[in-house]
């Protein structure tokens, strides 16, 4: 196997769960809140064997002392992938840093950000390098 089959392989996961989320995009197309997708699209991964959370709670903390307030996160599957639903008319930096912020609380390696905006579905794929904390974009090859 050469470098780049390599390389889409291990990430072959976003391209399934991306291809997922157009079947949600396709059947419901724009215009609804972003928990009608976050439902379809958990009972869809489910039905493909994916282990998905839905909203969970993501506790923040002052040193040691847990604090008051909370993130939910749309979806965790397999414990290893954060996704982030928005729908909305187009992903800002807000909505990006959101999802960076939830993958170094939680050092989760990967996330997604998803968005089901009128101009039709739109995916971006991250990983979290463990040793520098440093979130990078992934494309397949």
């Amino acid at each position: 196997m050469d470098m780049i089959e390599e390389h889409n392989k291990k990430y072959e996961f976003f391209s399934d769960i991306t291809g997922l989320a157009m079947k949600v995009y396709n059947n419901y197309h724009s215009g609804l809140l972003e928990s009608a997708y976050e439902a379809a699209l958990k009972y869809l991964l489910e039905l493909k064997g994916y282990k998905v959370e839905r909203q969970v709670q993501l506790p923040i903390y002052w040193e040691d002392v847990k604090l008051d307030q909370s993130y939910r996160m749309d979806l965790v599957i397999n414990d290893k992938i954060i996704i982030e639903l928005k729908s909305v008319g187009f992903v800002d930096k807000e909505h990006r840093k959101q999802l960076f912020n939830y993958l170094n609380l939680t050092h989760v390696p990967y996330g997604m950000l998803i968005n089901f905006g009128s101009k039709g579905l739109y995916s971006e794929w991250y990983e979290r390098q463990e040793n520098t904390g440093k979130i990078e974009r992934i494309k397949l090859l």
